[in-house]
């Protein structure tokens, strides 16, 4: 081995070491955006969830509101078809708010709790690297 090879391999050496610091940087601001955007992404998951809950809300109020008018329709009235379509009818809104509650609680619990599953394993392959490199 040349003199001058010795110079340029010692050299790149020390760049490294020297880079090494920005490398690091780079590494934590990437791994803090990745966090960011992973609990970003679940919490827009839980809010559709509690609109979805808030919109089955929205629909068992009228549900509730049409079966008190079918009760008293079918107290007041002797005949069948009045209250028996308020029936049908406050049953079908019933159906919906059903189906928003269970799809709600389906997109609720993909956005809770926020933790950054993937950012965290991330790191811990991050830190296993460095641990490896300074073996």
């Amino acid at each position: 081995m040349t003199e001058s090879s010795r110079d340029s391999s010692k050299r790149s050496l020390f760049a490294l070491i020297a880079d090494l610091p920005n490398l690091l940087i780079t590494l934590v601001k990437g791994e803090l955006e990745q966090l960011k955007n992973e609990i970003t992404g679940k919490l827009k998951k839980a809010g559709i969830g509690a609109g979805l809950l808030a919109g089955a809300a929205f629909f068992a109020f009228f549900a509730f509101a049409v079966l008190l008018a079918a009760a008293v329709a079918g107290i007041a009235a002797a005949g069948l078809p009045v209250w028996a379509s308020a029936l049908i009818i406050g049953g079908g809104l019933l159906l919906i708010a059903v189906i928003l509650v269970a799809i709600g609680i389906t997109f609720i619990k993909r956005g809770v709790p926020p933790t950054p599953d993937n950012t965290i394993e991330s790191v811990k392959q991050d830190v296993r690297t460095i641990k490896g490199i300074v073996k």
